[in-house]
């Protein structure tokens, strides 16, 4: 069942919004009101929806062309002199193309660059494995003093982004191409190293972040009709993560099950079995994708190809229970 203190602040699931709209949309918004704010993108502004910031604050807003590895230097430059940079561009190019000017120019020295990607995972569709992020909270997670977060929905997105301003120091924010389903209201209210429990229940544990969220909970609701209540965790706050409430659902459910848009090695299934072996050991299955590369397709098609759809994650339930 819905856990009694989430269901003020859980929307419809009526409306659909691209984690990248609300992310262009708030951050034009915060542009109003904070003028340390600059954006930096490389020749993707119109899909990274910086578009938005750009068109109002010109003066503010660099195009670094096909170069994202000076597009990073640049940023820390920025954050040097006491601005706050937002750098967009698809997720493979600044997890993969830059990671050596995040790791030794943002991280190292603990700047405050916010790098916010969009189009990661396979859900990205079409365009296929070149431009399919499966592998960029792998590499942020394991670079030192960068947080890595997920948002499940458009709400959540503009709350990450709230939070991530009060923050001194980089970030890394995974937001997707497609639409997904409007999870949470304006109520929500996101909390850097929290998790948040929507379903309740005692017969699993359910952990999803980013875009498979609303998938999960479509499971957690089918199950709970065949008498089956799971405790469903949106980590959306995958570096640090909430070991607290991690090890209080698995000692109690003595099952856990991951789904992400990922690469199962390295993502959020591997972050929450490092938490759980350190404290208390229990079976976990991890949904996602299992070390490929990604193909071509719709999303529907990938994510049921790839093994972490809705019916995946109640047979993955169902097979090991008990």
């Amino acid at each position: 069942m819905i856990a009694d203190n989430i269901k003020q602040i859980l929307e419809t699931g009526e409306k659909k919004i691209a984690t990248r709209a609300a992310y262009g949309k708030k951050l034009a918004e915060l542009g109003e009101v904070n003028e340390d704010i600059v954006v930096l993108d490389c020749d993707l502004s119109k899909s990274t929806k910086t578009s938005v910031f750009a068109d109002r604050f010109p003066h503010r807003f660099f195009n670094f062309g096909i170069a994202e590895s000076n597009m990073m230097s640049a940023a820390a430059g920025l954050a040097t002199m006491g601005k706050i940079p937002f750098v967009s561009t698809f997720g493979v190019f600044a997890s993969k193309r830059a990671a050596d000017q995040v790791s030794i120019s943002v991280a190292y020295p603990k700047l405050n660059v916010k790098i916010c990607a969009t189009h990661t995972g396979i859900t990205v569709g079409e365009d296929g494995a070149t431009h399919q992020a499966i592998e960029d909270v792998a590499i942020m997670r394991s670079i030192p003093n960068i947080a890595v977060i997920s948002p499940a929905d458009a709400t959540e997105t503009e709350k990450v982004l709230e939070e991530i301003l009060k923050i001194d120091g980089p970030c890394y924010v995974r937001l997707c191409r497609g639409s997904a389903p409007v999870i949470f209201n304006q109520q929500y209210r996101f909390q850097l190293g929290k998790g948040v429990k929507i379903y309740q229940g005692d017969a699993a544990t359910i952990v999803a972040a980013g875009f498979t969220t609303h998938i999960a909970m479509q499971a957690a609701q089918n199950l709970e009709q065949q008498g089956i209540e799971v405790d469903l965790i949106n980590m959306s706050s995958i570096k640090p993560i909430d070991s607290e409430l991690l090890l209080g659902s698995a000692k109690k459910t003595g099952l856990v099950i991951t789904v992400e848009d990922h690469n199962i090695i390295g993502g959020l299934g591997s972050a929450v079995c490092e938490a759980l072996a350190e404290s208390h050991p229990v079976k976990v299955i991890r949904l996602g994708v299992k070390d490929k590369f990604g193909a071509s397709g719709s999303p529907k098609e990938l994510i049921e190809a790839y093994g972490f759809g809705k019916d995946n994650i109640i047979g993955a339930v169902k097979e090991n229970i008990g």
